[in-house]
């Protein structure tokens, strides 16, 4: 049973869309929790300055319904100041647990713990500055792991990085043909590769004219492509 939520899951094994969807959330600055649900979809929830319900029930903010071995009302995710709390006053008839260790009554949690509800594991990640910085490095290094490309699509990605060097925000990615031209490619080998990286991205879902920008910010953000290679 893993213990700590760089442990869970397998960066290897998952989409790269994943982990991007993690790299946003640590980059909003607030706490977030990252759960699978039944059909193994990653879960992300926003922890607002309120209690936070976990149980089998329908309506609770952590609804965890077809784990069998979880209470209908099992535990609470609670803020105090700037920090958060799992509390587990008894109401769970199989506890829950804290990096391999049941819990009794409330326990401070801190960045990178991992919860489990029931058969449930629950990825914490914490708001403050330094935590968040880490959270962010973290999801970077499992998204660099995760990104498995051929060196081909890898050309056009950087080409498509290009116009962005030294991080200029108004850039404006180059058209297939451009990037067709710098890298002695026909423009259909150019749309053939990006559909790729769209879909190995998590951007293919957007609209036409928003997914070559996010996937040259994804790479720049996340360190797979450098301005040195640019």
């Amino acid at each position: 049973m893993p213990d700590r939520a760089s442990d869970l899951p397998d960066p290897v094994t998952e989409s790269v869309a994943d982990v991007a969807a993690r790299f946003d959330a640590a980059k909003r600055g607030s706490a977030f929790l990252v759960y699978r649900d039944a059909e193994g979809r990653q879960r992300i929830l926003g922890l607002e300055t309120r209690p936070h319900t976990v149980g089998r029930e329908h309506g609770l903010d952590i609804s965890l319904t077809w784990d069998t071995e979880v209470s209908r009302v099992h535990a609470e995710i609670q803020p105090l100041g700037s920090h958060w709390l799992v509390v587990d006053d008894g109401l769970s008839r199989n506890g829950t647990w804290l990096n391999g260790a049941r819990v009794s009554g409330r326990q401070r949690l801190n960045d990178g713990d991992t919860l489990r509800f029931g058969n449930t594991l629950v990825a914490f990640s914490s708001a403050s500055p330094d935590d968040e910085a880490r959270a962010r490095t973290r999801t970077a290094s499992e998204l660099r792991q995760a990104v498995n490309i051929s060196p081909s699509q890898r050309r056009v990605l950087v080409a498509l990085c290009r116009p962005y060097k030294g991080s200029t925000r108004y850039a404006t990615p180059p058209t297939n043909q451009q990037i067709a031209d710098e890298l002695f490619l026909s423009a259909d080998a150019v749309k053939t590769h990006l559909r790729v990286l769209f879909s190995r991205f998590g951007v293919e879902e957007l609209a036409q004219n928003q997914k070559r920008a996010r996937l040259a910010e994804l790479a720049l953000s996340l360190g797979i492509v450098s301005d040195q290679e640019l």
